[in-house]
């Protein structure tokens, strides 16, 4: 709830843009932002590091 209320302001103020794309475009920032708070306030901070997982290798060469 906390995230909801400190973006609620910013979402009032969506209703100032005059086109629909700027308004889907900062909707959709706003509440990309408020997820990612979720999920850090709820799983811990996002780790920085870029490198992706290696997929499993069984070694029986049916894994491509």
């Amino acid at each position: 709830m906390q995230a909801c209320e400190a973006r609620y302001e910013e979402l009032r103020a969506l209703g100032k843009l005059d086109n629909f794309y700027d308004y889907e475009k900062e909707f959709v920032n706003i509440w990309q932002g408020m997820g990612r708070d979720v999920f850090e306030k709820n799983l811990g901070a996002v780790v920085r590091d870029k490198r992706k997982k290696k997929p499993y290798d069984s070694g029986m060469g049916n894994d491509k």
